[in-house]
């Protein structure tokens, strides 16, 4: 599968996570594997578990928000960063890419967009639990944060990733340090 071109993306639309996305997330999950699910939420759930969607239908898009990529109304993609409420300069952070869409680079865009975002915001550090056996959430770090090294803990890689710096061009994140 080829990265997705400007043509390509042409097609697909970014916007924060807002009215009507719940619906559109339970759908999503029908295009979800078994293994992106585990992969995402660490449990053999069938669909994207139910007291997820309640929390980012209650997002306050400050300590924690979404993005969502939609191909025509269809949902096939979805960032989000989670302040860590005793650590406010600290988020967790997530990526859930519909099967038919991963490996195309719309991971990458998502964070791409996401990380400014939550910058402005305040957050300095971004925390990522990823299942080791996730190649695409690996890769995705690795390209991201050429420099980052996980703790593992059996099949977990832990991650603390610096958020972009302020002057980070468009084209993609500046991250602290890595210049």
């Amino acid at each position: 599968m080829k990265l997705l071109s400007d043509e390509y993306l042409a097609d697909v639309r970014i916007r924060p996570f807002g009215y009507g996305d719940e619906a559109r997330l339970r759908r999503m999950s029908a295009a979800l594997s078994r293994v992106s699910l585990y992969t995402r939420f660490f449990s053999g759930t069938p669909r994207v578990p139910e007291p997820y969607v309640a929390t980012l239908g209650r997002l306050d898009h400050w300590d924690r928000d979404a993005l969502v990529a939609l191909d025509d109304d269809v949902m096939i993609g979805l960032a989000e960063y989670a302040r860590v409420p005793c650590h406010p300069e600290r988020a967790e952070i997530a990526v859930l890419i519909a099967d038919a869409w991963q490996r195309r680079g719309l991971g990458r865009l998502l964070t791409r967009m996401l990380l400014p975002l939550a910058a402005r915001r305040g957050v300095t550090e971004f925390h990522a639990d990823v299942y080791a056996g996730n190649a695409g959430a690996l890769a995705l770090i690795q390209h991201t944060w050429p420099s980052a090294r996980s703790a593992r803990s059996g099949e977990t890689a832990t991650f603390h990733l610096p958020a972009p710096t302020a002057n980070a061009p468009s084209d993609g994140p500046a991250l602290a340090g890595s210049r």
